[in-house]
């Protein structure tokens, strides 16, 4: 049996990792500052989750939610404190589409409404209504095409405005990253999530954080949205909030109220899941990663920026993004075959960075060495 072809491959098998870096099958070390897609939050097997994993797989791997599962209360319980969030209400599942998902239908029974405003150069997910949300045809299949959502550029204050004057007693939600990974790191303005914040509440609409991504530390907050100093509604959670293990959630502010039926799930909350979860807010907490992420982002940007060659240097806490231009379109693969580093990209020009939040000094640098020697080699030979 074959397997289906979706990702173009590249041509490495990773079998183990620690920390920031990951070994091939033939004893190669990578330095990985992409983090399986921001997925890495306190690092590679970490000891702690680990313990904790195996800890509960020898009580209890799964069970349904047809009955009381104590540790979802206790990981609910971390997230409020860690978070700072501690009116919201935690819903679970297991994937960051699946968080979306959930988080745009509990919008549409909240508010009765039907339309969506998503934004230029987004992405959500790959479910039914996350795609329909994404900016991005080529993955909307036919099925999946909807005339209720409203595409709007992203950082614009005065479209926003123009469409809710129009729409606003119709939208059920906006729904915004904080920071667009797969767009390109692109950083949502304070105004920009403010004026959301304002037209939603005016028009009694459901402001969703899309954090998947963003979220869980990554930025330098728990939330990138909170660096604008304002509450959503629903934050949808995945990818760090597991370290590697599958789960997802949102949080649901107090004023959303559940009903039974309205949600549900067969794997979401269960106990392996959880205890991935709690390790890894265990882990940030008692490690300091939040602070740790912002110091070293800052550290990596201001680095970045000296470097001849890269343009356009943005993002916050350990999520990066620069520009490469067409003379070094080479530089991501050169960083991977020549000085094994693994980074991330978008198209079509940008090199994407997402390492663990414990990141060190030593591997930042590490890795600003091989970025400097790619480019060098580059101009070389383009000479």
């Amino acid at each position: 049996m074959k397997l289906f072809d979706v990702y173009p491959l590249n041509n490495i098998a990773i079998t183990r990792a620690l920390g920031s870096y990951v070994w091939d099958d033939h004893g190669v070390q990578y330095l990985d500052m992409y983090g399986g897609h921001a997925v890495i939050s306190i690092g590679h097997t970490h000891p702690h989750w680990v313990k904790r994993i195996e800890e509960q797989l020898e009580k209890i791997a799964f069970y349904s939610n047809s009955v009381l599962i104590p540790i979802q209360q206790q990981l609910a319980d971390k997230l409020a404190q860690v978070s700072g969030k501690e009116d919201y209400q935690l819903f679970l599942c297991n994937s960051g589409a699946e968080a979306n998902e959930n988080a745009l239908k509990l919008a549409s029974f909240h508010t009765g409404r039907k339309k969506i405003v998503a934004f230029s150069k987004s992405f959500h997910g790959r479910t039914s209504l996350a795609v329909a949300v994404t900016d991005n045809p080529s993955i909307v299949a036919p099925v999946n095409e909807t005339e209720h959502v409203i595409f709007l550029p992203f950082n614009d204050v005065d479209a926003l405005n123009t469409c809710f004057q129009k729409e606003g007693d119709h939208i059920a939600a906006v729904i915004t990253e904080g920071i667009q990974g797969v767009g390109g790191i692109n950083v949502a303005s304070d105004a920009f999530l403010k004026a959301i914040r304002s037209l939603c509440d005016e028009h009694g609409a459901v402001f969703i954080a899309d954090s998947v991504q963003c979220g869980y530390g990554r930025s330098g907050h728990f939330f990138a949205h909170d660096a604008a100093g304002i509450q959503a509604d629903i934050y949808s959670m995945a990818k760090g909030m597991g370290n590697g293990f599958p789960i997802g959630g949102i949080l649901i502010a107090p004023h959303i109220k559940p009903k039974h039926g309205m949600l549900g799930t067969t794997f979401g909350g269960n106990h392996l899941a959880c205890a991935a979860a709690l390790a890894v807010l265990e882990v940030i907490e008692q490690e300091n990663l939040i602070s740790m992420a912002k110091q070293r982002g800052m550290y990596l940007m201001n680095q970045l920026k000296s470097i001849e060659g890269i343009e356009h240097v943005r993002g916050k806490g350990l999520m990066i993004g620069f520009d490469v231009p067409e003379h070094l379109k080479g530089l991501k693969k050169k960083l991977l075959t020549d000085h094994n580093v693994f980074t991330g990209e978008a198209k079509p020009n940008v090199i994407r960075l997402l390492p663990s939040l414990a990141l060190s000094r030593k591997q930042a640098d590490e890795f600003l060495d091989a970025l400097k020697e790619s480019i060098q080699e580059l101009l070389q030979n383009e000479g």
